[in-house]
């Protein structure tokens, strides 16, 4: 059976990480399924989706509820992103935050406090890799 794998990461808050996202979604796919693999899609502007804000809600929703686990990269400060663990959680799927410690960055303490979820510090894809490395095993 084939894991399926919700990537969340900012989209409103700014796209900067874009090309990281798509990285991610990339290594992501060496695990399963990964229903959201548009969060890394260049074309994705801060800007949001195309289309009905209720359609969107309704459909991010449903592949949620479909997922296995929830993966985050959680580095920009994201509503949407911190809707989507909490709703995880709350369907009690296994949540991974992944977060890059930068100067002027600072982790809410609603992430970092979680005891329900696993957070895991990263530099580069590599550290990256080894934590969803050992999520996933």
């Amino acid at each position: 059976m084939v894991t399926k794998i919700y990537f969340s990461a900012s989209i409103s808050g700014g796209r900067d990480d874009a090309p990281l996202y798509q990285r991610l979604v990339d290594l992501l796919k060496e695990y399963g399924e990964v229903l959201t693999e548009h969060i890394g899609s260049p074309d994705l502007s801060s800007s949001g989706e195309d289309g009905d804000d209720h359609a969107i809600y309704a459909r991010d929703l449903e592949w949620l509820a479909a997922a296995d686990v929830l993966v985050a990269e959680v580095s920009t400060p994201s509503l949407g992103v911190g809707f989507e663990i909490a709703k995880a959680l709350e369907l009690h799927k296994p949540v991974l935050c992944l977060y890059r410690p930068e100067a002027g960055r600072r982790l809410s303490a609603m992430i970092a406090g979680c005891p329900n979820l696993t957070l895991r510090e990263y530099r580069n894809l590599e550290e990256a890799r080894a934590h969803l490395d050992a999520f996933f095993a």
